[in-house]
């Protein structure tokens, strides 16, 4: 408050006044010739404490009859203060609490099982860049309610999950919504299992490379690119630590088929611990077949960090420099001793367009309509129906008029 300034109210309250003692830093009001001065010294460390001498005026100061809690003293004192007359309280003796005007509120946001909730910033990319999650699950049963929670608030494009453990009767919670999930069981006993979740606004489709060697533990898709940048496959892998050299083969195969003419990017478990990474070298025979397959096709391993005690098994494999980025590590889903590993794939991506079809109701004709639905004999059509079974035959009626 300017404490030099004496502040002049409108006509109609011309009696009342406020003013600013200089010396003191002190309020005073004046009201129809009596005066009640409140003071409250200035504390150097805290500042002005302004509310609470808006309250000792308020309660030192006599009411004219039928002023109450009227508009008098608003213009100063509880203006500056930040009161509006809505603060005050019914019985017009103290102000309620300051109004906080403009202040952004954040919507807390529900997630349901299988029915997450997309907030507005965190709703799918342009196509630009696609976000991806990697996990080695290390069982989904109970890790299913985190990772739609992690999608959620990530929004993720594509989510590559190895060792999923999933069989036949998951599969009735197993879907996200607004995901295209790919899935292949181990098939005869419990373990393995890879799964891609694809964001549904993204084209893609399975691939099949015309091979037909053990598919169960790792499939590939094609995500459609924009005109002129080409499609994108990719891939997700379990490779099982005792997995017979011929199964290992077969994979490298597939790579060789997958590569050569698209962007490719295959994530997975490997499962090759004593793979020296910084070097490119490897002290066991299937490690060093496996480094071969990567340099005959070209292939980056862009995980630099260790994802599971101090080894680097979890890994993803692209046949372009430059087209995978932002990689990091986010921690393990659940109780997984594996990390999470994020990161962006650098191209952009076609989104399907919505051919959702609606209706048009300004040019129904609804007389007609109102006649078609008169001339069902509802008593009979309803006649020792139950309420849900009369619903059903009351909308097959109700469409069959729409249409």
């Amino acid at each position: 408050m300017d404490v030099a300034t004496q502040t002049e109210l409108p006509q109609k309250h011309a009696a009342t006044q406020v003013s600013g003692c200089r010396e003191c830093q002190s309020l005073s009001l004046g009201m129809d010739g009596s005066g009640e001065n409140g003071c409250v010294r200035r504390d150097q460390g805290k500042g002005d404490n302004i509310r609470l001498a808006c309250n000792k005026l308020w309660d030192d100061t006599p009411r004219s009859e039928g002023r109450g809690a009227n508009e008098s003293l608003l213009p100063v004192a509880q203006r500056r203060a930040g009161y509006t007359a809505a603060h005050l309280k019914s019985n017009g003796d103290e102000p309620g609490a300051p109004e906080v005007i403009g202040t952004n509120r954040e919507t807390p946001v529900k997630y349901l099982k299988g029915i997450p909730a997309t907030p507005a910033s965190q709703s799918p990319s342009s196509g630009a860049q696609l976000t991806c999650l990697y996990a080695n699950a290390g069982s989904m049963g109970n890790k299913q309610e985190e990772l739609e929670t992690c999608t959620c608030l990530q929004g993720y494009d594509l989510i590559g999950i190895t060792e999923t453990w999933w069989d036949g009767s998951y599969d009735w919670s197993v879907g996200m919504e607004g995901e295209r999930l790919f899935r292949k069981d181990r098939q005869g006993r419990q373990g393995g299992g890879v799964a891609l979740y694809v964001n549904d606004q993204l084209e893609c489709m399975e691939l099949c490379l015309g091979m037909d060697e053990e598919l169960t533990k790792r499939f590939w898709v094609r995500i459609k690119g924009r005109e002129g940048t080409g499609d994108i496959r990719v891939g997700a892998c379990y490779r099982p630590p005792d997995q017979e050299g011929r199964l290992d083969e077969a994979l490298y195969r597939q790579i060789g088929v997958a590569s050569p003419s698209h962007a490719l990017i295959l994530m997975g478990d490997f499962i090759y611990p004593n793979i020296c990474w910084r070097d490119n070298t490897a002290g066991h025979k299937q490690s060093r077949r496996f480094l071969e397959c990567i340099d005959d096709n070209f292939l980056l391993q862009v995980i630099k960090e260790p994802t599971r005690r101090g080894a680097v098994l979890d890994l993803v494999l692209t046949n372009k420099e430059g087209l995978v980025g932002d990689m990091k590590l986010k921690g393990s889903l659940g109780c997984s001793d594996h990390e999470m590993v994020e990161f962006r794939i650098l191209r952009t991506a076609r989104r399907a367009r919505s051919k959702l079809a609606t209706l048009d109701f300004r040019r129904a004709d609804f007389g007609l309509f109102r006649d078609l639905l008169g001339r069902v004999p509802w008593d009979k059509a309803l006649e020792g129906r139950g309420a849900q079974d009369s619903w059903l035959v009351f909308k097959h009626h109700l469409l069959q008029a729409q249409e």
